[in-house]
């Protein structure tokens, strides 16, 4: 089993509860994914996306069994009275592509991809971390669940946020180092290197198995 932050790591498995612990999908949608998505239509893409959706899915279906909770934490744009994106000037100008129906409530590009479909939970989001001004923490405490698997897209923002996020409101979280990835794998390294001083990490397998043990 790889993990790092050992004896915190092995701290946590020893008193997980799966009915206690949820998976966070950060943004694992068909407008970062599907190749018509506002992402890979211009040029982005997640490197070895299709493992690390694979990994992701064993994960989810292991603690489905189990008896935990997957929640799908997504990206939205809502649309202007003239239908344009409502956007902050700092994602226009880093994704200047970004266009009138993407990321958009309802549409095909904002819903979680289907290899993870469908998700207990589905929390909308603006910004980087899922728990920012958002209903997560109020799912999460009313649903018992006091334990976070964090998994997605991108490490070095989303993903990292929400992990932060997680800890500074009182939860055990554990990071899926194989399953997130960034658009570069020099970002994703550097923020797992940084991230593992915080946050237990764990693969993807090695936690499937352990879940599986509890069915």
């Amino acid at each position: 089993m790889y993990l790092t932050n050992f004896n915190r790591c092995l701290m946590i498995l020893q008193d997980l509860t799966p009915q206690r612990t949820a998976l966070i999908l950060v943004d694992m949608q068909n407008d970062f994914f599907f190749k018509k998505g506002a992402y890979p239509r211009n040029g982005l893409h997640i490197p070895d996306s299709a493992n690390l959706i694979r990994r992701l899915t064993g994960v989810a279906d292991s603690l489905r069994r189990a008896g935990g909770l997957v929640i799908s934490t997504q990206f939205i744009l809502l649309p202007g009275k003239d239908g344009e994106p409502i956007i902050s000037e700092g994602l226009k100008k880093a994704r200047p592509f970004i266009t009138k129906g993407d990321f958009c409530p309802g549409n095909f590009g904002h819903r979680l991809i289907e290899e993870l479909a469908p998700a207990d939970f589905t929390v909308d989001k603006i910004s980087f971390s899922a728990f920012y001004q958002t209903f997560l923490d109020f799912i999460l405490r009313k649903q018992g669940i006091r334990t976070l698997l964090i998994g997605g897209i991108v490490t070095n923002s989303g993903v990292a946020a929400t992990l932060r996020d997680g800890l500074s409101y009182g939860y055990e979280v554990i990071l899926l180092s194989d399953g997130c990835a960034a658009f570069s794998e020099e970002a994703h390294q550097d923020t797992l290197n940084s991230l593992r001083h915080v946050a237990p990490l764990i693969i993807c397998d090695a936690m499937a198995d352990l879940l599986d043990t509890y069915k």
